[in-house]
């Protein structure tokens, strides 16, 4: 209510309230879940997955629950809150470079790979786990449609592993053929480009935000129920973090700065008033010491120093 919305009214799905402090509890139950019923499960079993820390600490809370060992492989450029969590929830964490591109042998997903055919472990998979994707269509999907009592316009969220914005949008469109999809994307990354032309490119950059935007087009996405794509810089997304605290009081992570800058360009585009909706994927607190850190901002060039005009500023 305290940010320009233009003619819409924006809603936010406070994913950030669940018990890991983030969307991917829905995925890695469910993943588990259907593990064990199709007997890849069996208590004292190792899962291996490669993640950005928070499907992990997903996992992990899991694990505790129903007797699993669990090995998580993240890259580097991830928050060491998240390693901590995952290291306190009793995994064990494997750090991998974040500078390589899918396919290399040092990429997360391949050295997750090989660790589970090591150890014996099973590899969730998120990133093909059909299973990711049933949770946002039987549980997200229908718990939004349900929470705005059917009347969702548009939802606008971003790309991991596609579980989340194809899962939830096959929902809405069902329910509704005009609702229109969005995507977020990270500058850099080759999806908003995929979205827009149909076609892939090479030419992936780099980005500080954690969790979206991706070098290859993961298996679970479903382009044809996207309708648009918007790319959206690290600056935009860490200033819409920011305001979003200042305005709101929601302290929310860096992807959700990112969905949150596209929705209100999305917003303002519009003539008339409709219902969006988009997504706190998980807490701010995880980021602390980086976005929310003016210190970490000025050094990773997304503010400038304030001048004190005196010997202070040298």
């Amino acid at each position: 209510k305290n940010i320009d919305t233009g003619p819409c009214n924006l809603y936010l799905k406070l994913e950030s309230f669940n018990l890991g402090g983030s969307i991917k509890d829905r995925p890695a139950r469910n993943m588990i879940i259907q593990a064990e019923k199709k007997g890849l499960l069996k208590k004292g079993d190792t899962i291996v997955e490669a993640t950005a820390g928070n499907t992990g600490i997903a996992l992990a809370i899991i694990a505790i629950k129903r007797g699993y060992k669990v090995i998580i492989v993240v890259p580097n450029k991830m928050t060491i809150e998240k390693v901590f969590h995952l290291k306190a929830l009793g995994a064990k964490v494997i750090t991998t470079r974040s500078d390589v591109m899918n396919g290399h042998p040092e990429y997360y997903i391949e050295i997750a790979k090989k660790i589970a055919k090591k150890v014996g472990g099973f590899y969730i998979n998120q990133f093909a786990n059909k299973a990711n994707l049933d949770s946002h269509v039987k549980d997200l999907g229908p718990e939004i449609y349900n929470q705005l009592n059917s009347k969702v316009d548009a939802f606008v969220a971003g790309v991991g592993t596609g579980g989340t914005i194809s899962g939830v949008g096959q929902y809405l469109k069902e329910k509704n053929k005009k609702c229109k999809i969005i995507l977020a994307d990270p500058k850099g990354s080759i999806l908003k480009d995929y979205i827009n032309t149909g076609k892939l490119n090479n030419e992936v950059g780099s980005w500080i935000v954690e969790g979206i935007g991706e070098d290859f087009c993961p298996p679970l996405l479903n382009k044809n129920n996207i309708d648009l794509a918007y790319s959206i810089n690290d600056l935009e997304a860490v200033k819409a973090c920011n305001s979003l605290l200042r305005k709101e009081g929601i302290l929310a992570g860096s992807s959700s700065g990112t969905l949150l800058a596209a929705a209100l360009k999305f917003c303002k585009a519009q003539r008339k008033k409709i219902n969006v909706v988009t997504l706190i994927c998980d807490t701010g607190d995880k980021y602390l010491r980086k976005i929310y850190s003016e210190s970490w901002r000025i050094k990773e060039g997304l503010e400038s120093k304030r001048k004190k005009n005196d010997l202070r500023d040298v």
